[in-house]
């Protein structure tokens, strides 16, 4: 069967009684090319054990299949239990895991189906739980490498530098835990219904959290501050945020003590310069 054939999945949708639900942002390949090297890029191979995060009616999975020892797919949308069932019958190496992603202990979860095995994550991420996914995937600390397709603008967001305008809080949340990679677009006649947006196929590799920063809580607290009004200056937007002992003046002397100008917006800060001046707001009783 050929999972990326419109017939052949419209013959198997109609088989099974399946409607499409937008609520749960589903759209489905129709390119086989798409599934292939994402599978290729996800690093799956032996001694690998693959999570999915909603596997459709199970093209990726089956690509990820032929290469990894296991693959575990977490599917919230239990209509289409049955189809993978059928889709699936010849992998024996591939599960369905019933379930929300988004309220799985995925560590316990990646525990107990990967025993022995090196554990990657790989999905075609529904859109409209892109952001809370690649959190939960990153936060379970348990992942070699997290290979997704999400919307183009939210991977050009993860990969933004400092001073444009992709740059956000979520940019410094996904570098700081790992290295993102840009590594190709699938356009939206691609997929069946094809969504309204170009797609992109990011690859994170986990990294070690940057040696210079040694209160994370504190640090994420300083660039949501950051990033909570852009357009105000850095100075503006933390003392609205903050709050608390801090005055604006103490503020404003935390970041010229950083070296930067007093007009900077946060969009333009790098972790380090937020590293730093976590630990001056800190210092300064922030």
């Amino acid at each position: 069967m050929d999972l990326c054939s419109i017939n052949e999945i419209k013959a198997l949708l109609a088989r099974h009684g399946f409607h499409f639900s937008k609520s749960m942002g589903q759209n489905f390949l129709i390119q086989s090319w798409v599934p292939q090297d994402i599978a290729a890029a996800s690093g799956a191979g032996e001694g690998t054990g693959v999570l999915e995060v909603g596997p459709g009616i199970g093209p990726l999975t089956r690509e990820l299949a032929k290469r990894a020892d296991k693959v575990a797919s977490v599917e919230l949308d239990r209509s289409l239990l049955p189809i993978l069932e059928e889709t699936l019958a010849d992998c024996p190496n591939a599960e369905v895991c019933p379930g929300d992603i988004l309220k799985t202990d995925i560590p316990a979860l990646v525990g107990e189906k990967f025993s022995g095995l090196t554990p990657l994550a790989c999905a075609n991420l529904p859109y409209n739980i892109t952001t809370p996914a690649i959190t939960a995937l990153i936060e379970a600390g348990c992942f070699k490498t997290i290979t997704v397709m999400i919307q183009r603008e939210v991977a050009r967001r993860i990969c933004a530098a400092p001073g444009t305008p992709d740059y956000g809080a979520f940019s410094v949340f996904c570098q700081y835990h790992t290295r993102p990679e840009l590594l190709f677009d699938v356009p939206p006649e691609c997929f069946l219904p094809a969504p309204k947006v170009t797609s992109s196929v990011l690859r994170m590799v986990p990294c070690p959290p940057p040696p210079e920063v040694d209160d994370e809580a504190h640090f994420f607290r300083v660039v949501r501050a950051a990033f909570a009004q852009r357009r105000k200056t850095l100075v503006n937007s933390l003392s609205a945020s903050l709050g608390g002992p801090l005055s604006k003046e103490g503020i404003s002397n935390a970041v010229s003590g950083c070296g930067l100008p007093e007009n900077i917006r946060g969009e333009r800060l790098s972790i380090s310069d937020f590293a730093a001046l976590s630990k001056a707001l800190r210092r300064a009783g922030g």
